[in-house]
């Protein structure tokens, strides 16, 4: 079932967040050239074989020149979203792997050759647990160069301030359906911050829009049976974003926001040890001056990483590994918050890029907010931990870049998933034959520009 006419827009290429190198050619010259159709998943095989042939080839670790040190890494992932056609035979991809300390290097690969076949012209390390050591700007006539970070922008570290307007699409496959299956969608909204039209769905079997009562979320259900196996659901999204900052809510009912959820306890004693700690000489200052206490405490003592159980959101978890992507940052922000006496509460959705205008994006991501001076205050902490230059920026403010999916944690709604509550929601829950299967998303996005007058 499609639902609305208008068409999906198509991209061509995936401009990148860890950006290709400067190109040599000019614009012209590369445009005179026959580009060959190079699917994405050959790519991907290419620097997969390619990494695979070099830790054989060595000692079992892929080795990188990092200035006057030598990695031994291991394969993490190739992020997909951003792997890239330069031209003829000339490739990008932008590659996790991880040191035997657990350590996460993300690296630019720049490859010559066709699939199968490619040969790797450059390395460099790009990031280092998440935090960057230079960032890219595209010129003018199309081509890339590096910018050290102390150099940087607030717009090429990923912030675009006043308002943003995009499309956003989002994407994922059915499973192989025997018999019958269920899908969960969370479902963007429109409030005083985003302007969401839905401009076009394409899904399949019964649908039916569900309310979450909690926190006024929307679920899209799918009823979908055998000939539904492996279809695509596409919804794309028309969105209009302001820059938030403090505000203030009416009649919100502050003491949900102060009790625990199922990974986010409250009032342990760890917790309290580390509240005391981190509000220390501040016992009696005001509720802002001990969240950004708490901030600061997380931002010195968590370093962003994708081990283990990351993802997960179990403030617990977060807090003795001192490691984590979004959601253990402020589900331990939130935890912590909440056992200082202070109001906090959990969002998710995507990030935009704000150094191109098109492509790929790299998964979810989540933030929080928490009330103090009759107000409510934006914090995205993992952010100001990568960038430190916007750490005081991401304390009181979310950039425009940026569409949020839902509100709140353990989301209960009918009918339910067998994972009910759900711990928090912006990938499809799919239920195949009675069974839970592991379910995920593509997001994407086409900005849309202001015409000069």
């Amino acid at each position: 079932m499609i639902k609305n006419t208008s068409r999906l827009f198509i991209f061509s290429i995936l401009l990148l967040a860890c950006q290709p190198n400067e190109q040599k050619e000019s614009a012209s010259e590369e445009k005179s050239k026959p580009v060959p159709k190079v699917d994405i998943a050959d790519i991907e095989t290419g620097i997969k074989s390619y990494i695979d042939n070099k830790t054989k080839e060595a000692d079992g670790y892929f080795h990188v020149k990092d200035e006057n040190k030598e990695l031994r890494l291991k394969l993490v992932r190739v992020h997909t979203e951003y792997l890239s056609n330069l031209g003829p035979n000339r490739h990008f991809a932008c590659v996790d792997l991880a040191d035997e300390n657990g350590d996460v290097y993300d690296v630019d690969f720049f490859m010559e050759g066709k699939p199968g076949a490619m040969d790797v012209t450059e390395t460099t390390v790009h990031k280092l647990n998440g935090k960057p050591f230079y960032s890219w700007k595209q010129k003018e006539d199309k081509t890339w160069h590096r910018v050290p970070i102390e150099s940087a922008s607030n717009e090429l570290l990923g912030v675009i301030e006043g308002e943003d307007e995009f499309e956003f699409y989002y994407e994922t496959t059915l499973p192989k359906i025997e018999k019958e299956a269920k899908v969960w969608i969370p479902i963007a909204q429109s409030d005083k911050f985003q302007d969401i039209e839905i401009k076009r769905m394409e899904i399949h079997g019964e649908d039916q829009m569900l309310s979450e009562k909690e926190y006024g979320n929307k679920i899209l259900l799918l009823n979908l049976n055998k000939e539904d196996s492996k279809k695509p659901i596409k919804i794309t999204y028309h969105v209009k974003r302001k820059e938030k900052s403090a505000y203030p809510e009416k009649n919100v009912d502050l003491n949900k926001y102060l009790s625990g959820n199922v990974l986010m306890p409250v009032g342990n004693e760890r917790f309290k040890e580390i509240v005391a700690e981190a509000t220390a000489g501040k016992e009696n200052d005001s509720k802002l001056i001990q969240a950004r206490a708490i901030y600061d405490y997380i931002i010195d003592n968590m370093r962003y990483a994708k081990n283990e159980k990351y993802g997960t959101g179990d403030a617990v978890y977060a807090c003795d590994s001192k490691t984590g992507n979004c959601t253990e940052f402020h589900s331990l922000f939130i935890s912590l918050a909440r056992t200082a006496n202070i109001p906090a509460r959990f969002a998710i959705g995507a990030g935009i890029p704000s150094d191109r205008d098109e492509g790929g994006i790299d998964g979810y991501h989540c933030w929080a907010e928490f009330y103090a001076e009759d107000k409510w205050w934006p914090v995205d902490i993992s952010e100001g931990n990568k960038y430190t230059a916007l750490a005081t920026y991401y304390f009181g403010r979310h950039p425009a870049n940026r569409i949020e999916f839902t509100k709140g944690r353990d989301l209960q709604f009918e009918p339910s998933p067998q994972s009910s509550p759900v711990k928090f929601m912006a990938y499809p829950i799919f239920e195949v034959d009675g069974e839970s299967k592991v379910s995920n998303a593509k997001f994407s996005f086409q900005r849309i520009k202001t015409k000069e007058i």
